[in-house]
């Protein structure tokens, strides 16, 4: 075997995982997102969207 195999292997390796982290984030994301809108669907609202004035205390 060449060198050039473990090269190729290894970027392939790190690829995957890269593009695995990145599916991953998104579809927490998304997770989140639905969670929020559930939270706010039964009353729930976010401290920063009462504040609408601006007046910090």
């Amino acid at each position: 075997m060449s060198h050039a195999f473990y090269i190729y292997f290894s970027y392939g390796i790190s690829a995957v995982i890269v593009l695995a982290l990145i599916a991953w984030v998104w579809l927490d994301g998304r997770a989140r997102q639905a969670e929020l809108k559930a939270l706010e669907a039964a009353g729930i609202r976010r401290r920063s969207a009462a504040g609408v004035s601006g007046a910090s205390e």
